[in-house]
């Protein structure tokens, strides 16, 4: 079994603290939405049935921590998943909680 050291106090408080924004099932359910897409505020709202301006304050929230990214197209705002660490995030917990 190989040793690891244990990370210092900061990266762990920032590792507790990136796991509590997964801790929201409104968050997880755009995480899905948008793994392998991108889509605006509006088509979130409407595939979740929620309201634009609850789809706002949590991909607020989940752009603040880096999970989510956005581009402008015109008028609209169109997310996608920062990068492919949050969909492998994703799957392993699903994976995990299959088992």
């Amino acid at each position: 079994m190989t040793d690891l050291s244990m990370p210092d106090e900061d990266l762990l408080f920032d590792l507790a603290e990136l796991f509590k924004i997964f801790g929201d099932s409104t968050r997880i359910k755009i995480l899905f939405a948008l793994l392998g897409r991108e889509l605006a505020v509006s088509d979130l709202a409407d595939s979740l049935g929620m309201t634009q301006s609850a789809i706002s304050h949590q991909l607020r929230v989940l752009k603040t921590n880096g999970l989510v990214r956005y581009r402008r197209e015109g008028k609209s705002l169109i997310y996608a998943l920062s990068d492919e660490h949050v969909s492998k995030i994703l799957n392993m917990g699903l994976e995990h909680i299959e088992e």
